[in-house]
């Protein structure tokens, strides 16, 4: 039985829905090597898959996600994303409260997350805006019962099973650790995102 469902979205595009996490980036690494694909967005257990109509006709699209998803274990979907690191201040007002949740203190926590090799599962929420998973998901915690209605851009936070760095000043509910200077999104760069799926990420106490 396959691991999804596929889910008609448009004339163009399919829905691959019901993924589990850990298959996305894989799935999106097979199917982003076939000519007929136009666009990919990945989410937490979703991919949109946008093909070509001139090369790719939709009855034939969903055996192209089922010929990806047989090849989908091949590839390593970080081998050619690069490694990104990002220095960071970790003087957020949430920082104690992160690691009390944790059960740590707070050198244990700024240690933990300094060690660990983050990959970029899929942007969302605002432009720029990566959701960070490591093996194992070791920082999961719950998000804050009340939001903040303004989050400075460059805090590095925590929430549920993902770390994100806010790329502007916007509402967000996850546990502020940190900030950083580094320019998550600027739209004067050829490839405005500086994280794309499948991008490496590692943090350093600046």
């Amino acid at each position: 039985m396959r691991g999804y469902a596929v889910l008609p979205a448009g004339e163009t595009a399919l829905l691959v829905d019901q993924l589990d996490p850990a298959d996305v980036l894989p799935l999106y690494d097979a199917l982003r090597r076939h000519p007929g694909v136009v666009d990919l967005v990945p989410a937490e257990a979703t991919l949109l898959v946008s093909f070509d109509p001139s090369t790719v006709s939709r009855a034939a699209a969903p055996g192209i996600v089922e010929a990806a998803w047989d090849l989908r274990e091949a590839h390593d979907p970080t081998a050619e994303s690069g490694e990104v690191v990002i220095p960071v201040h970790y003087d957020g007002p949430d920082v104690a409260v992160a690691a009390a949740l944790l059960g740590v203190s707070v050198d244990e926590l700024v240690s933990r997350h300094t060690s660990l090799l983050f990959t970029t599962a899929f942007l969302g929420f605002a432009p720029g805006f990566a959701y960070l998973a490591a093996p194992g998901d070791p920082l999961a915690m719950p998000r804050r019962d009340t939001p903040r209605t303004s989050v400075p851009a460059g805090s590095v936070a925590l929430g549920g099973r993902y770390c994100g760095v806010y790329p502007r000043e916007s509402p967000g509910g996850w546990h502020l650790i940190g900030r950083t200077d580094v320019v998550l999104w600027d739209e004067r760069r050829p490839e405005p995102a500086l994280l794309a799926p499948g991008t490496r990420v590692r943090f350093r106490r600046a």
